[in-house]
């Protein structure tokens, strides 16, 4: 584990999987946005085209759609994923949410204007963490 957060730390020697965190209810995942962020999308603060990267079951991209706003999800877990599809159904909302690796963001060739990190940045390190704020860099246009 990577100091006291509940993620656990990934590295290159990890055997674990992403799809092993999502077996059960992991417990950072407390089935509603968190405040912090519903305050800042309440505010106007997260606007535009947004990104939620490592987004899991999906419910800051689901806050942002209920907003009214483009609303992308990226996530390794599929089985996350799924759970944030059926969630989108059930809530009649419309959020796209893609089996990605948030370390490769250069490669989706897309801009938003707001992306959303609740959790995902803190368990890289070295190469990892690099590769992240680099594909951040190239998917958030300036003053995005």
């Amino acid at each position: 584990m990577a100091g006291s957060s509940p993620h656990p730390h990934y590295g290159p020697e990890d055997s674990r999987t992403s799809e092993d965190l999502y077996v059960s209810r992991p417990p950072w995942d407390i089935g509603r946005p968190r405040r912090v962020f519903l305050a800042l999308a309440e505010a106007g603060a997260v606007r535009g085209r947004v990104l939620d990267a490592g987004c899991g079951t999906g419910e800051h991209a689901l806050m942002v759609a209920r907003l009214g706003l483009d609303a992308t999800g990226v996530d390794l877990a599929a089985n996350a994923l799924h759970v944030a599809e059926n969630k989108a159904r059930e809530r009649d909302l419309k959020a796209r949410f893609l089996h990605y690796d948030a370390r490769q963001l250069a490669a989706l060739d897309e801009q938003f204007d707001t992306v959303l990190d609740c959790g995902l940045f803190h368990i890289f390190d070295g190469d990892d963490r690099a590769a992240y704020v680099d594909g951040l860099r190239s998917v958030i246009p300036p003053r995005g």
